[in-house]
């Protein structure tokens, strides 16, 4: 990746796909529905923290970026599930899908975020919240989630669980650029930390890492990890800085709860088009990510201002 002054996620061979896609020479792929949950809690020093993951760099997609836990809609998230908080004909409102697939987004949100971090947004009732996801059971059933062995309905069915959708507030909604080979409708929702749960260690140093997808895992003021991203420490992709700035107007979690439902949940999608001869990526509401690229008339012709980053850690505190 090229180096600049910030660390926008931005791969080497993004101009050439780009390229192609404004000349007609690439079909997008369909996007997968897909869940990120940004996990809060409050510092002990004043302000909220959000817990970030630090993905594999062998891994194809994003790999080296920060981003928070989260990952693909499983078929099997449809099935029924005991449930609390909205309804599911509520969250498809909220979020503009059919009903099903709000209970899948909503399932993939809580799943994803108990298979990367051991946080399980569920209890035995509608008004409580398991308060203890340690020991050797607890792990086997998250193993055998991440190894698709078992669906997260049955694992909440043969635990006794209910689903608590009300911890959780939708954010914020992106889509993977029509440019790139995997491709991700993403919903973003936020949710505390339940009281007495723990994130689990991330990295080859622990005996038990909660994700094979990622290396490090921290806390971190929403402000200290878009620092920096700004000085080009730390690495992330279009979403997870701006949901980060997004969050730093809030001072606690609770202040950032009662904020998810005026989030604006229009989808993000990037989009090239020719500007003065060069292709203009931008992100729309999202001026600081717009990059240009020259054509394939002119590809010597300053080719992209694009900006990358380096890998390394914002400083926060480990999980």
């Amino acid at each position: 990746m090229s180096s600049t002054t910030n660390g926008q996620w931005y791969p080497p061979e993004w101009p050439d796909r780009i390229r192609a896609l404004a000349s007609g020479r690439l079909t997008p792929a369909t996007p997968r529905r897909a869940a990120t949950v940004l996990l809060l809690r409050d510092s002990h020093n004043g302000g909220l923290a959000v817990h970030m993951l630090r993905r594999r760099a062998s891994m194809a997609f994003a790999g080296g970026a920060y981003a928070y836990p989260g990952g693909s809609v499983d078929p099997r998230d449809e099935r029924p599930v005991a449930w609390a908080g909205p309804s599911r004909a509520q969250w498809a409102v909220r979020m503009g899908v059919e009903p099903a697939g709000a209970q899948a987004i909503v399932c993939a949100a809580v799943r994803e975020t108990f298979e990367e971090t051991g946080v399980l947004l569920a209890g035995p009732s509608a008004d409580t919240v398991v308060a203890d996801t340690t020991g050797e059971d607890w792990e086997a059933d998250r193993a055998a989630l991440v190894a698709h062995e078992l669906s997260f309905a049955d694992f909440l069915e043969r635990r006794g669980l209910v689903l608590r959708s009300d911890l959780l507030g939708a954010w914020a909604h992106w889509i993977t650029p029509e440019f790139e080979p995997r491709r991700y409708d993403t919903w973003f929702f936020v949710a505390a930390l339940p009281e007495g749960q723990r994130t689990l260690p991330q990295g080859p140093q622990t005996s038990s890492a909660a994700s094979t997808e990622a290396d490090l895992a921290l806390w971190a003021r929403p402000e200290e990890a878009a620092a920096g991203y700004d000085r080009g420490e730390l690495l992330m992709m279009p979403p997870t800085i701006a949901t980060l700035r997004s969050l730093q107007p809030y001072g606690t979690v609770a202040d950032a709860l009662a904020g998810a439902e005026a989030q604006d949940l229009t989808p993000v999608l990037a989009r090239a088009h020719l500007v003065d001869g060069r292709i203009e990526l931008s992100w729309p509401g999202h001026d600081e990510f717009t990059k240009h690229i020259a054509t394939d008339d002119d590809p010597g012709g300053g080719g992209t201002d694009g900006p990358s980053g380096t890998t390394s850690s914002p400083g926060g505190t480990p999980a």
